[in-house]
């Protein structure tokens, strides 16, 4: 289902809870919502959609990826970036990392772990930000 984009800064300035088997909707509303935003939105993070939990969506380029408990276990190359953010106006200076490597279940609750780099992995950064409620 389509869900509404969180705009409170509070909300969002909260660190998510671990997910679980349960939330499996979450990370079907987050495929829907980001669907609906595709022109404006590469990736979103489940407060982003009004849920304290630790779920992601990430945009591969053919396909979105959803990952529930993301842990970035690696990182290297820091690069300085900007970025914008569908729940809040403007656009904001960051350090993000040109390759990193993040564990997660996918939808089938399945362990995965997935090397990210470019565009792909400066994404993954954002949304896993939004997670420890890291506003950016």
């Amino acid at each position: 289902m389509v869900k509404t984009i969180m705009k409170d800064i509070f909300f969002l300035g909260q660190k998510s809870e671990p997910a679980s088997r349960e939330d499996l909707q979450v990370g079907r509303d987050l495929q829907d919502t980001l669907a609906a935003n595709r022109e404006a939105c590469v990736g979103m993070a489940a407060n982003m959609i009004g849920v304290r939990k630790r779920v992601i969506i990430v945009n591969m380029g053919m396909f979105d990826v959803v990952m529930f408990n993301p842990v970035m276990v690696r990182k290297d190359t820091p690069y300085e970036t900007e970025e914008g953010c569908l729940s809040l106006p403007g656009v904001r200076k960051t350090t993000r990392y040109q390759n990193i490597e993040v564990e997660y279940y996918d939808m089938n609750w399945t362990k995965q772990r997935q090397k990210l780099s470019g565009w792909q992995a400066q994404i993954c950064q954002h949304e896993l930000d939004h997670l420890e409620g890291i506003l950016i």
